[in-house]
């Protein structure tokens, strides 16, 4: 009997231990079902609460993280076909289309660029660029951060540029706590450099392919030719948010340089001691020129064809090219790419779509005008800048891309019910979803110079809010001067 009443106890514990792990699985579902058992609002329809109450069940469990994120993704696609009584064929029509296709493909080429380790190189270049001086080069390196996030991705060019940050940072000195405020300057201007930069094209984050996937099944007609307006190519997009990038630039610089005071005014020591690893390692191989061109032309393509075959087809050939001239080994590849993420992007684009077919978007923007009537910010650029913040706030506990998925069929149809313009709603939408300056875990960037050992949660705070405001005022400076004179 003891040995039983010991088994039953401790199958008890880990019950216990089971439940307090998963607890805000469980609360998500209470609230879930409380939810499905409200009555009807005026307006709402019964699909239309299901998939609202899907939408924050899989916040809550977003934010959470009870369970890994693409299990929420699995339990998406299923409620879909349960609970609203779909076909399954019409829900796995939903998964797959360019963005999500140019997500997958931007993934595997992130692994191909990485398995390239061009880091100590990337380095050199940049303190032969702007000198020895530690401004100029936290400068320069939010620069290459920048322009090379700005095109592959955030969460690649951070996984690329911390080996450059930690080589500065180790060669000018090998006492951790003696450079504490260098170090942070250095990783937050590769962090926050990815951040602002990544909103620069419709490569730079997945949260731009869904944004452009959204004006197309929202607002496109074949039929109708005004509404090609709503097909954003490459080069548009980049006239519309690369300024963001520009104008941002020396702004993050001075905060981060008045927020942490650098130990180090002058990188001399650590510059000497790089340049005798490269020359040890001798010039750029052939390997590394093939890199280099693959990546150009696959731009090229993203610039001149994609408005012809799509982002995500020149992406997915992009990725094929890299195998074939056997740069990285579809093992590399297939250890590499997070397939959890392009799951989890597609089920969130998926539910947004029902969002928007069931109604249930449009009465939350409804809802949403009606809250702000009163305060006089429900046009305009209050308007803009109460959107703004709400997608602050939201990306802050998300990811960017799951952010503008989730919040994308919302502050479309808010743009609609106050009148505004889609573009510019959904333009300021994806910009704010890279104000993930606050949390560790806002943005890859943020998490990956986090890992380094260097940062505490404490320092995202001091510097982050002051990069908040500073983004917003710039954005909506810009939404009201720069895009009326380029004609959004």
């Amino acid at each position: 009997m003891t040995g039983l009443r010991r088994s039953l106890m401790g199958l008890a514990g880990s019950f216990f231990f089971y439940l307090i792990q998963r607890r805000w699985f469980f609360i998500a579902l209470a609230v879930g079902a409380i939810m499905m058992n409200l009555p009807l609002p005026d307006g709402l329809s019964r699909e239309g609460l299901i998939v609202l109450t899907m939408s924050i069940v899989a916040t809550i469990l977003f934010i959470t993280e009870p369970i890994p994120l693409p299990t929420v993704a699995l339990l998406i696609i299923v409620g879909q076909i349960l609970l609203l009584d779909l076909e399954s064929t019409k829900v796995a029509k939903t998964l797959m289309n360019d963005s999500v296709l140019f997500i997958m493909g931007s993934l595997m080429l992130a692994v191909a660029v990485v398995k390239q380790k061009l880091d100590k190189r990337i380095a050199f270049f940049i303190v032969r660029m702007t000198g020895t001086k530690t401004s100029h080069i936290c400068v320069g390196i939010s620069a290459v951060c920048g322009i090379l996030a700005s095109f592959i991705g955030e969460h690649t060019v951070a996984a690329m540029m911390l080996p450059v940050g930690l080589t500065l940072i180790t060669l000018t000195s090998d006492d951790p706590r003696a450079m504490r405020r260098l170090a942070a300057v250095i990783l937050f201007s590769i962090s926050y450099g990815c951040s602002i930069a990544g909103i620069g094209t419709p490569s730079g984050g997945a949260r731009n392919a869904i944004m452009i996937g959204y004006w197309r099944e929202f607002f496109f007609d074949p039929t109708n030719p005004e509404t090609r307006r709503f097909l954003v190519d490459y080069v548009s997009w980049m006239i519309y948010a690369y300024p963001m990038f520009l104008i941002q630039l020396p702004f993050m610089s001075m905060i981060l340089l008045y927020t942490f005071k650098p130990e180090h005014r002058n990188l001399s020591r650590a510059v000497v001691k790089l340049r005798a690893q490269i020359q040890e390692n001798g010039p750029m191989n052939s390997r590394d020129w093939v890199t280099i061109i693959l990546f150009l032309m696959i731009l090229v393509g993203w610039i001149f064809g994609s408005d012809a075959v799509g982002l995500g087809t020149i992406a997915i050939l992009g990725a094929a090219a890299f195998l074939v001239a056997g740069l990285v080994e579809w093992e590399d590849m297939n250890s590499g790419v997070n397939w959890g993420v392009v799951l989890l992007y597609a089920a969130v684009i998926s539910l947004g779509v029902e969002m928007k077919e069931t109604g249930a978007a449009r009465w939350v923007a409804e809802s949403f005008v009606e809250v702000l009537a009163p305060l006089g910010v429900d046009h305009g650029i209050g308007l803009w800048a109460a959107i703004s913040a709400l997608t602050t706030a939201v990306t802050n506990t998300m990811s960017n891309g799951a952010a503008v998925a989730v919040l994308g069929p919302l502050v479309l149809n808010i743009a609609d019910v106050a009148g505004e313009d889609p573009l510019v709603i959904g333009f300021i939408t994806a910009i704010s979803s890279s104000f993930a300056y606050l949390t560790v875990v806002g943005t890859p960037a943020c998490t990956i110079v986090y890992a380094s050992g260097y940062l505490k949660t404490s320092d995202f705070l001091k510097v982050g809010w002051r990069m908040a405001v500073m983004s917003t005022i710039v954005l909506l400076v810009v939404a009201s001067v720069y895009w009326p004179l380029v004609g959004l």
